[in-house]
């Protein structure tokens, strides 16, 4: 059976004030039954910790029959953490310039070791010399680069639904990426 996660990044590398802007998310999200409210051993990350799919979920999807409902891996996991999000499976590294358009996949990725490290959150087209967060620079398939996460183990396959995503971004007070991975 494939397992799928949807991850939602805000388009920042560095959230200002990240970890009280996660719990105000996590009770927003219980509150509209999107999730339960208290974490259980859902998740799949370390601890296997995260907040259990809730019938309310089903109002945010495209195909609620795709949610995770009585599967043991269903929670939304947070990260509070500086990550990178790729998808793992037949992720061909393509990145584009904004700017410019051309293709700058190779580097922009070797430059995740200053990136990682918080060394720096931009990055620089080598092609014509456009800097920007690296957030800011065009992914296939999407990619998401912030210390702050929101990934919902088991929802990759129901698709969020458009008006979700903007009030989330709108919630966090940035744009967001969806990642989505399949294992």
């Amino acid at each position: 059976m494939s397992y799928s996660q949807a991850i939602i990044v805000p388009r920042i590398s560095t959230f200002p004030g990240h970890e009280s802007k996660a719990r105000m998310i996590l009770r927003w999200l219980a509150e509209r039954r999107v999730i339960e409210a208290l974490p259980t051993t859902c998740g799949r990350g370390v601890g296997g910790m995260g907040y259990a799919v809730a019938q309310g979920a089903r109002n945010v999807v495209k195909r609620p029959e795709r949610l995770p409902f009585g599967e043991a891996i269903n929670g939304l996991e947070v990260i509070t953490k500086r990550c990178i999000y790729t998808p793992t499976r037949e992720f061909a590294e393509e990145a584009g310039c904004p700017e410019c358009r051309r293709e700058i996949g190779e580097a922009l990725f070797e430059s995740l070791d200053e990136w990682m490290p918080k060394h720096s959150d931009n990055f620089t087209c080598p092609e014509c010399g456009f800097e920007d967060d690296i957030n800011g620079f065009l992914f296939i398939p999407a990619c998401g680069f912030s210390n702050l996460g929101f990934i919902f183990n088991g929802w990759g396959e129901a698709g969020f639904r458009e008006s979700f995503l903007d009030e989330f971004a709108a919630r966090l007070g940035f744009g967001v990426t969806i990642v989505i991975d399949h294992s």
